[in-house]
Formats: structure tokens, C-alpha cells, sequence
């Protein structure tokens, strides 16, 4: 016998593997709160109770302990002393890091997702940016973090790069809580049009290149009162910190 062959790995055989459901009951909340998470409707340290969620979703309670500690594993979730689970509030470092790496990749998935967007795909997506506009205007906030979401989302989720759609849900997953302090301290602010406008025009151009920068512009002009917000209150707390010493 040769030192390569010794060196084999001996065949799986089917003892050797455990059956897998698919999808299993697990990933299906686990799609679920992913989906809570992105549209806002979880907030930052808000905390979760796997009893609770259980009960809610009429199922047992080893699935959402699955679930939840998956969304650990994300980043999504934390886990204080004696298992206390709550929304990870990002701190500002990580969301600036976070908001580079969407800086690139969200326009990507909008010039990707250009030639599979119709007539009706633009009409699904104005009505979604003139509710967002609505809920401003009637300051219902939920459903403006919400409807912003199935603006940016209804356009990146046509690109049909499933693998890039991962990566930018597994972000989103992160940052949607924290979209909920946008109001009413930061709300976004444009020295033009809305940037969803010109992305509209965008698409409606068949424009690949104005369509990325309309999607960057809006991270960066409609999110500059937001990063400030977070700022000051990473500051106040650091000072509250300071103070109590």
C-alpha cells in the first residue's frame, strides 16, 4: 500500500449521514424572523423570549431555539448573561462598515436586476416608494422602514443572483432594526428630487449606470442625517458613561 493511498478518507456510507428535512421547521422561522428583521419590525434591543415566539407561532420550542441561535450566529441577535436574547443594536463602527460594503454591492444588484424589470415590476415599485412617502407624511413609521425595504429589495431580489441576495439579506438582517431610529431624529433629506424618483427614471431609461448611482446617492445623501443621529448618540452615551465613573 502507497502513503497516498493510506492516506484516504474512509467512504461515507449511509450510516454514516443523519436524514434532513427540507426545508425544516427551523429554517422556515428562521426565513420568518430574517424577513421581521429586515423590514424593521424588530427593534434594537428588543428582546426575544423563545417561550413567547413559540406560542405565537404554534410550535415547540426546539425550532425557534434554532432559529434565534442561528440569528446569534448572523449577528442579528445577542446573548446576554442567563440567556438573555435581544435585537443587537449596531454600534456605530459596525454600521458604517456595513453601510461601505452595501455602498458597493446594492447597485451591483440593481444593474443586475435592470433587464428582468418590466412596466409592471416599475408600477409594483412606485406604489411601494408613494407609500413610503404616505407614512412619512402621516409620520406612521413602521410602515415607512417597511416600504423602503420593499423598494430597495423589490428591485435587488429580480438580479437573479441568489448568491448576492444571501449576502445583502444577511446585512439587511443587521441594519433593519437600527432603521428605525431614521425617525422621527434623522429623517432622510434630499437637496434634489428623491433619489427612489431617479431611480425610477433610471429604470425606466433602461440606464444600468445612472440606476447604481441613484441607489449609492440614496445611502449617502438620504442617509446623511442618520449617520450624524448616531453620532450624537453614541457621544451623549459615552459622556453618561464618563459621567458615572
Amino acid at each position: 500500500m502507497s502513503a497516498l493511498t493510506s492516506l484516504e478518507p474512509p467512504e461515507l456510507g449511509p450510516a454514516a449521514l443523519a436524514p434532513v428535512a427540507s426545508p425544516s421547521l427551523s429554517d422556515a422561522i428562521y426565513r420568518q424572523l430574517c424577513e421581521r428583521l429586515m423590514r424593521g419590525q424588530l427593534k434594537p434591543e428588543q428582546r426575544l423570549k423563545i417561550r413567547d415566539l413559540a406560542q405565537a407561532l404554534g410550535v415547540s420550542e426546539t425550532p425557534v431555539r434554532e432559529a434565534i441561535f442561528q440569528l446569534v450566529r448572523d449577528g442579528a441577535v445577542e446573548l446576554k448573561p442567563r440567556h438573555y436574547l435581544r435585537v443587537r443594536r449596531l454600534s456605530l463602527a459596525r454600521y458604517m462598515e456595513l453601510r461601505e460594503i452595501r455602498l458597493q454591492l446594492e447597485p451591483l444588484a440593481a444593474e443586475r436586476a435592470l433587464p428582468a424589470i418590466d412596466r409592471a415590476a416599475i408600477a409594483e415599485l412606485t406604489r411601494s416608494h408613494r407609500s413610503l412617502i404616505a407614512a412619512e407624511k402621516a409620520q406612521d413609521f413602521d410602515r415607512a422602514v417597511q416600504a423602503n425595504f420593499d423598494f430597495h429589495f423589490g428591485i435587488y431580489r429580480r438580479s437573479d443572483m441568489p448568491r448576492l441576495i444571501q449576502i445583502l439579506e444577511s446585512l439587511w438582517i443587521q441594519v433593519g432594526p437600527l432603521l428605525n431610529l431614521l425617525y422621527p431624529f434623522a429623517h432622510p433629506t434630499y437637496a434634489g428630487r428623491h433619489q427612489h424618483e431617479l431611480v425610477l427614471d433610471a429604470l425606466r431609461r433602461r440606464d444600468a449606470g445612472a440606476l447604481g448611482e441613484a441607489i449609492r446617492q440614496d445611502m449617502i445623501e438620504g442617509g446623511r442625517l442618520f449617520i450624524r443621529h448616531l453620532q450624537a448618540m453614541e457621544a451623549a452615551e459615552a459622556a453618561a458613561e464618563n459621567g458615572s465613573d
